[in-house]
């Protein structure tokens, strides 16, 4: 590709990803399979117009997610799109609806004046509040947000897993994942060392609902138990705290103060996993680097360096051990003993 065609492909790139996501709010890669389909008979059954349809069925084959028969206007799904299939098990449905819907779409009007006045987390400049007081008055949109979480925790979680290969679990008892959502990183763990119970400390709407939470998936519930809390507030004691995308939400400040709760609760042998993408050197492309354009609209968070991690653990009393990574380096599991 030229260096023209990458600059066009990149301009048009949001094109790309609000075809996908309409492909996704309409139902139609939960509906089609390998065996094609007519047109008319998808738009029926989808309630769709269907010229209108044709026209998003051609662009998203266009794309790779479908494929149109030679002889036109008959349509099958693609290893693609049942990525964007509700029951993959690997499905990024839930982080297209969530990262195209229209609440994250409208944030990032916000990005040239955040880089004028230095006023980040466009969130609260277009809602009134930020993304997680949004996702607790907007039951449509936490549904959505929390469709989403469940999909980058699968991710995540194999990633962790992996770095973590080879750590001595030994000496650890009871682990503690401090805003651990639905349990999936826990659970999995729970699951592949059989000595180690676990807490998941969350807020009391994810502690009332937990019939879709994954201790009670995978039969846990005895060794894994949820506690209501805030961790800007107080934290159980644990051997083992584990924070998966957390920090990244918050900024200097706050990381530090949710650090130094988890430190007056831990033990003198505690030990913490930070969980984050990591940015790596300047010569680096990375998707760290990307996803912390997202942080600033969002949030009032960011995404950090290794040094940066390090002192905001020394100025809350942990010393940074050792960062493992998985093979891809998408993510960094981070060590952090209490000083």
């Amino acid at each position: 590709m030229s260096e023209f065609d990458k600059t066009m492909d990149i301009i048009f790139g949001r094109w790309k990803s609000q075809i996908l996501y309409t492909g996704a709010k309409l139902g139609i890669f939960d509906y089609l399979s390998t065996n094609p389909k007519e047109t008319g008979q998808i738009a029926q059954d989808l309630n769709l117009n269907e010229p209108m349809a044709y026209r998003i069925l051609r662009s998203i084959a266009s794309l790779g997610f479908l494929k149109e028969d030679k002889d036109g206007h008959r349509f099958s799904i693609t290893t693609l799109g049942e990525l964007l299939r509700k029951d993959h098990p690997h499905t990024l449905q839930g982080v297209l609806l969530l990262e195209e819907g229209p609440e994250h779409y409208q944030i990032w009007k916000h990005l040239s004046r955040i880089i004028k006045d230095g006023q980040q987390n466009a969130f609260n400049s277009e809602y009134g509040n930020n993304i997680f007081e949004y996702a607790g008055n907007n039951s449509e949109y936490s549904k959505i947000f929390n469709y989403a979480m469940s999909s980058y925790s699968a991710m995540h979680t194999a990633m962790v897993i992996e770095a973590l290969a080879g750590y001595d679990f030994s000496n650890i008892s009871n682990i503690c994942e401090i805003g651990g959502g639905q349990g999936h990183l826990l659970s999995h763990l729970l699951s592949k060392y059989n000595h180690l119970n676990g807490t998941i400390l969350e807020l009391e709407p994810v502690v009332n609902n937990q019939d879709s939470s994954w201790p009670n998936k995978m039969g846990l519930q005895d060794r894994c138990k949820y506690i209501k809390g805030n961790m800007f507030e107080h934290v159980p004691s644990a051997d083992l705290y584990i924070m998966k995308m957390i920090l990244h939400d918050w900024n200097d400040d706050e990381c530090i103060k949710i650090l130094s709760k988890i430190h007056k609760s831990a033990s003198d042998k505690s030990k913490i996993l930070i969980v984050e993408h990591i940015v790596p050197d300047p010569i680096t492309s990375h998707f760290s680097k990307l996803f912390d354009i997202h942080m600033m609209c969002a949030t009032t968070g960011r995404e950090r360096t290794m040094e940066e991690y390090k002192s905001i653990l020394a100025q809350s009393g942990w010393k940074h051990i050792q960062t493992r990574y998985p093979k891809s380096s998408m993510i960094g599991v981070i060590e952090g003993s209490k000083v």
